[in-house]
């Protein structure tokens, strides 16, 4: 689903500090944020409230979006990365609730789908590796951008972005078949 016509110039308005332009850069691009949220979260309210966090960082962070970037671009690198860190703080709070102390978390087969535990089990498998590696495999593997958009996006050339993401891959594969 591409973001409305239009979006790059509300984000270019914003950017510079233009109070209406933000408000309604904001509501155009709810829907998509909301979207990419799904796709790594397995519950709608964890989806939601991981779009909240995206809105408000983009709310917040708009004025370091310089444009090298496509708008579109810059929207998925922020959204995979809160989208990702509203997990593992819902994750902790989980986590300190039910048993006190952190535990690892295994899904409930009888509470969760098949697709949702293996969200789960997915995003447990990139919170394990670096940063910059999980990164850019959600952006290839999740929110399926193109390696030379990852490359503007993150700044290191292409061919680190594909050593990055097989990287990663190794990493996901070998922590999603050891649990």
């Amino acid at each position: 689903m591409p973001l409305p016509d239009g979006t790059d110039e509300l984000a270019r308005s914003a950017s510079g500090g233009d109070a209406a332009a933000l408000d309604a850069l904001l509501v155009a691009v709810r829907p998509e944020v909301l979207r990419l949220c799904a796709r790594l979260l397995p519950h709608r309210e964890d989806a939601e409230e991981a779009c909240q966090d995206a809105l408000l960082a983009l709310s917040v962070g708009i004025s370091r979006f310089e444009g090298r970037s496509s708008f579109h671009t810059w929207l998925y690198r922020l959204t995979a990365n809160r989208a990702r860190s509203t997990y593992r703080v819902l994750r902790r709070r989980w986590l300190v609730e039910a048993h006190g102390v952190p535990l690892p978390e295994m899904p409930d087969p009888r509470r969760t789908s098949v697709i949702a535990g293996t969200r789960l089990d997915l995003l447990d498998a990139l919170d394990a590796v670096r940063p910059d590696l999980a990164e850019v495999v959600t952006l290839r593997d999740v929110l399926g951008l193109g390696y030379r958009e990852i490359a503007a996006l993150v700044g290191v050339p292409e061919g680190t972005v594909k050593s990055r993401i097989h990287q990663a891959r190794q990493q996901v594969r070998q922590r999603m078949s050891d649990g």
